[in-house]
């Protein structure tokens, strides 16, 4: 089992930035690939930024350029840096990982609100 913790998320104006944590526990040390998703109401949960477990990042067409995912091995912590927002970013982040095994687990979430 891995337990993860988000946090980080608020209110801000548009153009400001934003830091999301993500605090994984339990069986950290199987984590394979870590990732940062969101979902508005009315949408389907969607993947925002993903890092592998080979150091490759991938992002979504509409936040390359703005968000930058990172992690902290030493620390079990994944981060999603978020500069520039815009009010089409306003979701509940949510992280997620993937283990060795297959399984994989969600944060609780954490809301962002981009205001005009």
């Amino acid at each position: 089992q891995v337990q993860l913790v988000e946090s980080g998320g608020g209110l801000v104006q548009a153009g400001g930035s934003l830091r999301l944590s993500c605090a994984a526990s339990g069986r950290a040390f199987s984590i394979n690939a870590m990732g940062w998703y969101r979902q508005s109401p009315g949408n389907q949960r969607e993947s925002v930024a993903t890092l592998t477990s080979g150091g490759r990042t991938i992002y979504a067409d509409s936040v390359k350029g703005r968000f930058t995912i990172s992690r902290d091995i030493a620390k079990a912590m994944v981060y999603l840096q978020m500069n520039s927002l815009k009010p089409e970013d306003t979701a509940v982040y949510y992280c997620s990982v993937s283990t060795r095994d297959g399984s994989v687990y969600w944060g609780q979430g954490t809301q962002v609100t981009v205001s005009s």
